[in-house]
């Protein structure tokens, strides 16, 4: 952590020193001239030569952070900044020839832009290198909110100190001038942070700290570049969204002047919208990671790019000021969230040795799209005329800035939803569910993706579970599938031990067993479920068979949900979590009468802990089994248990077969099936159906 904290401490002075150089070389050129119009042009013209070697050496910017010593790299573009920054006021000072000071002004700017160029990949791809994979985002944080929240300002300062000390300056010669005196203080910070890089931060270097010699051209390089760009599917829509979002950013600056003109609000509120979009980018940045909780990464980018398109969209329609504002802070919420959320995964998705050519790929690409973005959409904004638009409670002004904002927003939630696509780690789980169980900490799990088949039986005490599972997997080896009979508690080792805890009302001498508390009873069943998910039922899943299981998930949010009354979501989420999220394909409720349904299950014994609980417990489960059903009609299938067995069979195998795609019927029957065809059946122990081979069952011998 130690050498973060210098590399911190290097990217802020770097980050000021950037945006002071870049404010004081504008300022500086401006100096130069007296005419108005020429100041302007100076000014601008300063600020688009930074741009225009991103162009040309951009593309090769990355290679340079990949192929040589990233530790080296930084400091000799340290070096060159303050030789360059340096030599413009002493170019000034030395030949006092503005001809000859704007031409070296304009050559020194684009060669401090090239270093640049190099220096910030080489920075982006070495902090990986400094801190475990848990701390990127943080690291980013920080480092975000240090280069766009704390250096401005500070840079803006100190620019504002020098021209308020004007007249003091002023009278120490031309080399005391604010503008000068800021390149030279800017230059000797960007001295001390080459001093302090190349020897105080070897860890840069590498994650070794060392770096092995590059036999390969700087072309084969860049190719593998392109080339890991193309295969890699994360990694482009990364790229993809990131790049979406700054062509939205360029039209939202292209027609700012002439979108906030028809809002009515006066000249301010051009400025107004600005400050609120970066009060959003920077709540997105600093708060983000707390706000969506543990949900995915990787789904909350495309989630962040979808935000700042909505955000996009509202002020498109927006009708009045209030309503402009919202959008703007949407904006900028989604788009710093997508910022920090984009620059974190493209860390943690990319190799050390790729990592640099991919980081500048996206700076040369943002700035090329954003200029585009702005060059093609600033003349267009005022290309019509605007046209009242009456909503009958108010009238929007329709114009063709709008148009554009419109079209912005559709792009980027386009482009949002592309890359979510590309980069969801959690297919088939519902968006919207899943944020919502992220924010209170719960995150859903990604779905099981097999060629198997989950059956679960459910259903009160004495319902017939036991006798329908062994029918339906004695059915299902018939007809050529590989069924495994499972339970709950008690289909693994460990099961078995937690099944005694839970279940058994007297210890082997007879004795009155303790009884483990509600909790401690919910956890046990979870511990139980979580060993027989990773040890019995996904491996069968995955070799593609058909898992046939007396009792899962539904019972514990029935028994110790509502029986405990512990609540259904608590238990369900203990549950959920503990196998990974994994669902049945099909659960047949048997329902039965709560007090028949005992009856049937003691047999005239004492039963189990759980069949020696009060009736009104019961009820509360049996109500709770009924809800879950009912909540969820498609995954469930609710038979009656007052039926003989061979009657609810057959309802079952209907259902499975109609999932299963079951056409071929055999000549033989259950009836060949011994002990399964009578009510005496459900009477029986769970011993006398084969639970002894549930292991062998499951592929564990």
């Amino acid at each position: 952590m130690k050498p973060f904290r210098r590399l911190w401490t290097v990217l802020g002075l770097a980050s000021f020193g950037d945006w002071l150089a870049l404010f004081a070389t504008a300022g500086f050129a401006q100096s130069l001239f007296e005419d108005p119009a020429a100041k302007g042009a100076a000014f601008s013209a300063t600020i688009v030569l930074r741009l225009l070697p991103s162009l040309v050496l951009g593309p090769v910017a990355g290679v340079f952070a990949d192929r040589f010593d990233r530790r080296k790299t930084m400091a000799a573009c340290d070096t060159a900044r303050c030789l360059l920054i340096a030599s413009v006021p002493t170019v000034y000072l030395v030949t006092d020839s503005t001809a000859i000071t704007v031409t070296w002004l304009a050559v020194a700017q684009l060669c401090i832009e090239a270093a640049v160029l190099i220096w910030s990949p080489a920075k982006e791809a070495a902090v990986p290198n400094l801190l475990p994979r848990e701390k990127y985002e943080a690291a980013n944080q920080l480092s975000l909110a240090t280069t766009y929240g704390i250096a401005p300002p500070l840079a803006f300062a100190v620019l504002a100190v020098l021209e308020r000390g004007t007249a003091v300056w002023s009278n120490l010669g031309s080399w005391a001038e604010p503008m000068v005196l800021a390149l030279y203080i800017d230059a000797v910070m960007f001295a001390v942070l080459a001093v302090t890089v190349y020897f105080f931060i070897p860890q840069i270097s590498g994650r070794y700290g060392q770096v092995a010699a590059k036999t390969t051209s700087v072309w084969h390089d860049f190719v593998e570049g392109w080339s890991y760009l193309r295969t890699s599917e994360r990694v482009r829509g990364l790229i993809l969204g990131m790049l979406g979002a700054f062509s939205g950013a360029g039209i939202l600056i292209g027609v700012g002047t002439v979108y906030a003109a028809t809002l009515g609000a006066g000249d301010a509120a051009f400025y107004t919208l600005a400050v609120f979009l970066f009060l959003g980018l920077g709540c997105g940045i600093a708060f983000g990671p707390k706000l969506v909780g543990e949900l995915s990464r990787l789904r909350w980018f495309g989630m962040s790019i979808v935000l700042a398109g909505a955000g996009l969209a509202v002020d498109a329609l927006a009708p009045h000021m209030v309503f402009s504002i919202l959008g703007s802070v949407v904006i900028g919420l989604g788009a710093g969230m997508a910022f920090l959320a984009g620059i974190t995964l493209l860390q943690r998705e990319t190799e050390d040795e790729i990592r640099g050519r991919m980081f500048a790929f996206i700076a040369v690409s943002a700035r090329v799209i954003l200029m585009l973005a702005m060059t093609i959409s600033a003349p267009l904004a005022g290309w019509q005329a605007a046209r009242q638009l009456d909503l009958g409670v108010t009238e929007v002004e329709v114009s063709m800035s709008r148009i554009l904002l419109f079209v912005a927003a559709a792009l980027v939630v386009w482009l949002g939803v592309t890359a979510f696509k590309s980069m969801d780690d959690k297919p088939g789980v519902p968006v919207l569910a899943d944020l919502w169980s992220s924010l209170r900490g719960r995150p859903l799990r990604a779905p099981l993706v097999s060629d198997g088949f989950f059956v679960v039986f459910e259903g009160g005490e004495g319902a017939g579970k036991s006798t329908q599972s062994v029918k339906l997997a004695a059915w299902l080896k018939l007809r050529g599938y590989e069924a495994v009979l499972t339970r709950e508690p008690g289909a693994t080792d460990i099961g078995m031990r937690i099944r005694s805890l839970v279940l058994d009302a007297k210890n082997g001498d007879g004795t009155r067993a303790s009884a483990p508390v509600p909790r401690a009873e919910a956890l046990l069943f979870a511990a139980d479920r979580a060993q027989h998910v990773e040890k019995v039922i996904r491996p069968a899943l995955e070799r593609g068979a058909v898992v046939v299981s007396d009792r899962y998930i539904d019972s514990s949010i029935a028994y110790q949900g509502s029986g405990r009354e512990l609540g259904k979501d608590d238990v369900a989420w203990v549950s959920n979590w503990a196998t990974g999220g994994l669902k049945p394909d099909l659960t047949v409720l048997l329902d039965v009468d709560p007090a028949q349904g005992l009856h049937r299950a003691k047999a005239g014994g004492e039963g189990d802990r759980l069949e020696q609980e009060r009736l009104e417990y019961h009820e509360r489960v049996r109500e709770t089994f009924l809800a879950l059903a009912a909540a969820e009609p498609r995954r469930y299938l609710v038979v009656p248990a007052g039926g003989t067995p061979d009657e609810i069979a057959a309802t079952v195998r209907e259902a499975v077969a109609e999932r299963l795609d079951i056409r071929t019927q055999t000549a033989r029957t259950d009836a060949g099936w011994p002990g399964l065809d009578t009510d005496q059946d459900s009477r029986r122990g769970a011993d006398e159906y084969g639970w002894e081979s549930v292991a062998e069952e499951a592929g564990r011998a």
